[in-house]
């Protein structure tokens, strides 16, 4: 069974029969249980994910109550027990993380709880198929923030709807992962009851917080129940048609911009509002222009995706500057002593993301998911798998008062939603590898591994071997059963071609005159680049070799002028990784830090470091004062800077991502 899964998703996954749908993705994704990791970046994190990460989050589940919710909705007596009416999903969000796990690391009691964890989600679902224990559990007395009657305040604060998606992706991970249907019939009888109440000649309502179109796209895909993917559909197009808002107002919450209802979708044209609702919007959004063929769908999508990458995301893949509604800012509000960076909103950001490249083909999209992925998301959890961020600072410093924002890891969260988004998103990374169309076979991500595609109709398996992202160094070895021709695509990464970024909001402060090297068994190739990937089109043969060395010189990045917070300022990245600098390295401070703009750097590996990271050093200049706090002197002492993921895994320090490059002023603080 294990043999035949991968071919069994990817027939369930894109079936691409005319009874069953006729149009979708052009660019197909490699499933994940293809890819098996054999690298020392990605696969510890993987199994930490399995043996610290899953357990902890199902511990604390059990532990807050949120288990207790199923348990007395079944019976349907007791009083809800946690805070909020979406902790329902942190049980799905693990199960579909642990699902998703169970296809890399076989264990049998995971699987024997899951499926224990499943009998009382079954137990909880009403005969109709609601589902939903903030209600259930006392119908007379629920959650004050779902109303009296079922869905009245799904626009702004139940969650039921929200709840449905978590369900809807946990079970399609679980069918596919371990072919079970218990969960997959539950999140049916669910999808059924909503597609039969809500539509455009039946109830109206614009979901409060996005997440079940994507769920219900899943569905389609494996069942192939139109209703699926029309509701889905509805509820993208009934945005922005209710006139119980304020469209005077400023205030996002009252003209229904915070949740992307202030105007029709197909009028949108920036990222706006609630920055994880709005990247679930996008990406389902991608899904249904996919799946849709309409050109409306996907001109939307294209256009709020620019948006996104030339005037609202941080340097380290970060979204959602305000942390007043975890929202977006205007165009170029990127504060960085008050950035929020929600965890969740990097994960929304990358199923976006992926999803682009699928329609369109092009490395600029998994260029920015590189940039989250590396970045802004792995921030979110801790070294240790069991601590974590809801918010990604951008800088700390000892003065700052953090009103709301994190300068130091947590174990839970009162709302946990991001822990438990980590959980599902880790172990579905080697699914963003390799992606095809027709016989052209795309490398997207670089990792040390082993992999099975089917090109023609044969097997191909391709072995990659590299110390990224330490190192620029990759290997391809090619072995078709047989000899085949077929175009195998590399991403040639923008930061190896002297791009920040696919727009001008950041930018190197000196070109690279170095291309990519690229080799076929030891003889050096002259390639064309297409969309952002080296072409190699050839009749592979066993154990071709394929070389690319990638520049891993350490970059300075400066920030478009209209970036006011990033003035005169540099930030520094290698390879894919955006660094920063913690006081733990540089006597205790970073804040006082001038890193001026010909500093000249160097690098070492340090394996006992942060379970081993690539450390930049160079010179810099610190600003002090005497014993008196009276004199204000400068001079010069090393200066370390570490991977950006890495920082606050180590006690609370001060921290920094954006550096001056001269001192133009000083700030008098007083305590």
């Amino acid at each position: 069974m294990r043999r035949l899964l991968p071919y069994i998703i990817t027939f369930l996954l894109f079936p691409f029969t005319a009874v069953t749908q006729q149009a979708d993705y052009a660019f197909r994704p490699v499933p994940f249980t293809n890819v098996r990791l054999t690298d020392s970046f990605w696969l510890p994190r993987l199994r930490i994910n399995h043996t610290v990460t899953i357990p902890a989050s199902f511990e604390r589940c059990e532990k807050t109550g949120r288990v207790k919710n199923f348990e007395m909705a079944a019976t349907r007596t007791g009083k809800f027990c946690t805070t909020f009416p979406f902790d329902d999903t942190d049980i799905y969000k693990t199960i579909e993380g642990a699902s998703f796990s169970l296809s890399l690391f076989p264990d049998k009691q995971l699987a024997s709880y899951i499926d224990t964890l499943i009998g009382k989600i079954a137990g909880a679902q009403e005969p109709d198929g609601y589902l939903y224990t903030a209600r259930t559990i006392d119908p007379l007395h629920p959650h004050n923030w779902a109303g009296s009657e079922r869905w009245v305040k799904e626009r702004e604060l139940s969650h039921e709807l929200y709840n449905s998606g978590h369900l809807y992706e946990a079970a399609a991970a679980h069918f596919l992962a371990t072919g079970k249907r218990n969960l997959l019939d539950i999140a049916i009888r669910n999808a059924d009851l909503v597609c039969s109440v809500f539509g455009h000649d039946k109830k109206h309502v614009a979901p409060g917080h996005q997440v079940i179109e994507m769920g219900l796209v899943k569905l389609y895909r494996i069942t192939g129940k139109k209703e699926y993917l029309e509701t889905a559909k509805y509820f993208i197009e009934e945005r922005g048609h209710y006139s119980g808002y304020d469209a005077k107002s400023k205030d996002p919450w009252k003209n229904g911009a915070y949740w992307q209802d202030h105007v029709p979708v197909t009028d949108q044209r920036e990222a706006i509002g609630h920055a994880v609702r709005a990247g679930y919007l996008y990406a389902a959004i991608a899904d249904i222009a996919a799946l849709t063929g309409d050109e409306k769908w996907l001109k939307v999508t294209d256009t709020i995706w620019t948006n996104l990458v030339s005037k609202k995301l941080y340097v380290q893949g970060g979204a959602g500057a305000v942390g007043s509604g975890e929202r977006y800012g205007d165009n170029y509000e990127l504060p960085n002593a008050t950035a929020y960076n929600e965890t969740c909103a990097a994960i929304a950001n990358v199923y976006w993301n992926q999803r682009m490249f699928q329609l369109h083909g092009e490395a600029k999209y998994i260029d920015v998911l590189e940039k989250i992925l590396y970045n802004g998301l792995i921030s979110g959890v801790g070294l240790d798998g069991k601590s974590f961020f809801y918010t990604n600072a951008m800088q700390v410093k000892n003065s700052q008062q953090h009103k709301g924002l994190e300068a130091e890891r947590s174990g839970w969260f009162e709302c946990s939603c991001c822990p438990t988004n980590v959980t599902r998103l880790l172990p579905s990374v080697p699914g963003y590898m390799y992606a095809q169309k027709d016989d052209r076979l795309y490398v997207n991500l670089f990792a040390s591994s082993i992999s099975v595609v089917s090109i023609k109709g044969k097997d191909v398996s391709i072995t990659q071997k590299n110390n990224y992202p330490w190192a620029g160094d990759l290997a391809f070895t090619i072995t078709p059963k047989s000899a085949l021709s077929f175009p195998l695509l590399i991403r040639i990464p923008g930061w190896a071609m002297s791009e920040a970024i696919p727009s001008d909001l950041y930018s190197y402060a000196a070109a690279t005159n170095t291309r990519p090297v690229i080799m076929i068994n030891g003889t050096a190739l002259s390639y064309e680049i297409e969309n952002g990937y080296a072409v190699i089109a050839r009749t592979w043969k066993k154990n071709d070799i394929v070389e690319v060395s990638l520049p891993m010189e350490v970059r300075t990045v400066l920030a478009n002028k209209k970036l006011g917070d990033n003035s005169g300022k540099i930030a520094l990245q290698r390879g894919p990784l955006m660094y920063c600098a913690e006081g733990h390295d540089n006597n205790g401070r970073v804040s006082n830090l001038v890193l001026p703009a010909d500093a000249i750097f160097t690098t070492s590996y340090q394996p006992d470091l942060l379970k081993g990271i690539t450390v930049i050093r160079s010179s810099s200049v610190a600003v002090v004062t005497d014993t008196n706090a009276i004199t204000v002197s400068s001079l010069k002492q090393p200066f370390v800077a570490i991977p950006y993921y890495a920082w606050a895994n180590r006690g609370r320090s001060e921290m920094l991502v954006w550096f001056p490059a001269t001192i133009k002023d000083i700030d008098i603080i007083t305590h």
